[in-house]
């Protein structure tokens, strides 16, 4: 009767994800046995474990997190809760200050330091010490609308979570070598960080209260792309999906508020929002690979290799 549950499970979110029938070969031969490794982890620590979703834009790591969560609370019996480093971004207003303080670069979300890494800090700090008749509220983000949900509109978490999954495509990322950063990447870093101000800025964040949140993950999951072109195709896919989305919404009209127009990019734009990550992109998938605890492969047409879990 619990296979039936669970296949049951896996069928309605492969429907309410709109993904191929074939995705249910994924769950079984990738997504069961990492949750049973995440499971066997808890056993061994007898304690609340983080486990670390990294993968670029693109990779699926959304899907993944949510597979998992459905599969070790409601069938392994296992309280997870889950956020995304997406859900812990500064607000608009915030990124605006460090903009003009910092550099004018720091407006676009996502590179290390548009993030609320105390805020990130608190959430696992209640999550993992909660009494069962507490509830966490859960930060969410708006990417339509480039801005944090009302804290008033937040989910909750009920009681302590065994399982804490965070994911995010800088997620463990490390810096670099400091004369890594002299040599520009990209265009975006030649013509508007021509002085290295901005990358070195989220360098010295990846050895500072990035590193300290990092290091709290038990086990790091690595999806890995095969290419940064790749990932700029992904990005622009989802791009295009949100566009289609935001044509099917309600007409806003002409008095609506510019604060709450919707931000849809269109292809020159998200090539040039691609670069603020290719940095740091680049770097993980050239290092991590190496001491990830679990490594899964992402082919180009998004499907999921079988999961390699590091040993010793």
């Amino acid at each position: 009767m619990s296979d039936q549950l669970l296949e049951h499970t896996i069928r309605s979110l492969i429907a309410q994800e709109d993904l191929p029938e074939t995705y249910a070969e994924t769950v079984e031969q990738t997504i069961l046995p990492l949750a049973d490794h995440i499971l066997a982890l808890h056993d061994t620590k007898q304690r609340p474990v983080v486990v670390g979703i990294h993968g670029a834009q693109g990779t699926g790591k959304s899907t993944l997190t949510l597979f998992l969560r459905e599969i070790l609370a409601r069938h392994r019996n296992c309280p997870t809760a889950n956020f995304s480093l997406d859900d812990i971004y500064l607000t608009r207003a915030e990124r605006k200050d460090l903009a003009e303080h910092v550099h004018p670069l720091f407006i676009t979300r996502g590179v290390p330091g548009t993030h609320d890494v105390a805020l990130g800090q608190r959430l696992l700090d209640q999550l993992r010490s909660a009494r069962p008749e507490e509830s966490i509220p859960l930060p969410s983000f708006d990417k339509s609308r480039d801005d944090r949900v009302p804290a008033s509109a937040w989910p909750e978490f009920s009681g302590r979570a065994e399982v804490i999954l965070v994911e995010g495509w800088c997620l463990g990322a490390r810096p670099e070598a400091d004369e890594a950063l002299v040599t520009p990447i990209n265009s975006l870093e030649a013509e508007e960080d021509p002085r290295g101000t901005w990358r070195t800025y989220v360098n010295e964040q990846l050895k500072g209260e990035y590193h300290d949140f990092f290091r709290q993950i038990d086990c790091l999951v690595m999806l890995k792309a095969p290419s940064i072109a790749c990932v700029l195709e992904w990005r622009s896919l989802q791009e295009q999906k949100l566009a289609r989305k935001t044509r099917s919404a309600p007409e806003q009209g002409v008095d609506a508020d510019p604060a709450q127009q919707l931000r849809v990019m269109n292809d020159k734009e998200v090539a040039r929002f691609v670069m603020h990550y290719e940095r740091v992109t680049r770097a993980c998938l050239a290092e991590m690979p190496g001491r990830a605890d679990v490594l899964i492969d992402v082919a180009e047409d998004h499907s999921l290799g079988l999961p390699q879990f590091r040993t010793g």
